[in-house]
């Protein structure tokens, strides 16, 4: 999914389906549920009708993840819009 933060940060993120197992992430592996995605405006990051949301300080590139949930940073190259 590609991200289009306020400061003009422009991240391609990847969901890889299958690579964590948890209640909440897998039902993100069915594209159908996957494509429900939100932007929650109050919390300020992406969120799916099961309540699983993403850091957005993650998201948006300023640190690491202690385990990424199988999303991967696929951005070609820092870009600004």
């Amino acid at each position: 999914m590609r991200l289009l933060f306020d400061d003009g940060a422009v991240r391609d993120i990847q969901y890889v389906p299958g690579h964590v197992q948890g209640s909440l992430v897998k039902a993100l592996d069915d594209p159908d549920y996957f494509a429900q995605v939100q932007v929650d405006p109050e919390a300020g990051t992406v969120v799916w009708p099961n309540g699983l949301d993403l850091a957005p300080e993650v998201l948006h590139g300023d640190y690491e993840p202690d385990n990424d949930l199988g999303f991967h940073d696929v951005t070609a190259a820092q870009q600004t819009a």
